[in-house]
């Protein structure tokens, strides 16, 4: 079943069935009848336009990207606040979006920018099909291994529930034995709910059920449906969307982690990127883009190269 794209993000997280959730050729889709009115405006201020062009950043890209003046990124897109689709079905928008677009500004490159799914996204740098990824990607050791990453803001892991929820807060996984847990194909959340899976077995308990979805919306109404007890995503993607979704709740963060852009292990493109980064936060974009998408407890007080991962 191929991924269809998202008209409106910000109108498909909150379908009422799963159902609804189009399957087609790739092609931009139409919002699925019965999808819930959108709640609040799509922030549509410009915070590009002022990016000048960072010299001093610029020098440090590899000889090659300064002659062609474009790299190829891969897009992984979701929902608000990170990288969606508006409603025409075509245009990106999000915070990862605006980061991609004022750092390539800001090194005087254009991107190619494709859409791909969050799961192919990191072998797909590695076999050097792009030069970068963005997609909310949380920098983890196991990542570090083959991914090199430039930091941009600090995101991580947290869980939604239904207002029906028992559930108060969850600070560890055991909390979760004998629960459905829906969360994305190939993210973090999966990652870490499979490696702690055992721990309700070896305390006698019923062994909790991960259900992935490689689509966003699809998650959404997993747990809207009752077909899922409690789901795990990004906190800021959580904080927004349950705004946007009555009868839910968004129940706690659970671990924080810093996000970045993803390239192939040794890459020369990571000192101009975090050149950039730390270049856009002392022009004042930096601040613009967060506040604009409503993420100023994202912000970071330094981009880094493949820090350590947060513990």
């Amino acid at each position: 079943m191929p991924r269809t794209r998202q008209t409106s993000a910000f109108a498909l997280i909150t379908v009422a069935a799963l159902s609804l959730t189009a399957c087609g050729s790739g092609g931009p889709a139409a919002v699925p009848a019965g999808a819930s009115a959108v709640r609040g405006k799509i922030p549509t201020a410009d915070v590009i336009a002022s990016v000048k062009k960072n010299d001093e950043a610029a020098k440090l890209l590899p000889a090659r990207v300064r002659a062609s003046g474009t790299l190829s990124l891969a897009a992984g897109v979701g929902s608000p606040p990170g990288a969606f689709y508006r409603e025409d079905g075509k245009t990106l928008a999000g915070a990862d979006i605006d980061f991609a677009d004022a750092v390539a500004k800001a090194l005087g490159l254009e991107l190619t920018r494709e859409v791909a799914s969050f799961e192919a996204i990191l072998p797909a740098l590695d076999s050097g099909k792009y030069d970068v990824g963005t997609g909310n990607f949380g920098v983890t050791e196991e990542r570090r291994k083959t991914i090199d990453f430039v930091t941009y803001i600090n995101d991580g892991q947290g869980f939604a529930v239904r207002d029906d929820s028992d559930l108060r807060e969850i600070t560890d996984l055991t909390q979760l034995c004998g629960l459905t847990v829906a969360t994305g194909a190939g993210t973090t959340f999966e990652a870490t709910l499979e490696e702690n899976e055992h721990r309700c077995a070896d305390s006698g308990r019923k062994a909790y059920e991960v259900q992935t979805y490689a689509d966003q919306a699809a998650v959404w109404t997993s747990l809207r449906q009752g077909r899922s007890d409690v789901l795990m995503s990004t906190i800021n993607g959580l904080r927004y969307a349950v705004t946007q979704q009555e009868g839910l709740r968004f129940l706690n963060e659970y671990k924080r982690l810093d996000v970045g852009f993803a390239f192939a292990k040794g890459t020369p493109l990571a000192p101009a990127f975090q050149a950039a980064v730390n270049g856009l936060d002392a022009d004042g974009t930096y601040d613009r883009i967060l506040k604009k998408w409503g993420t100023t407890g994202s912000a970071i007080r330094t981009s880094q190269i493949s820090p350590p991962e947060i513990t």
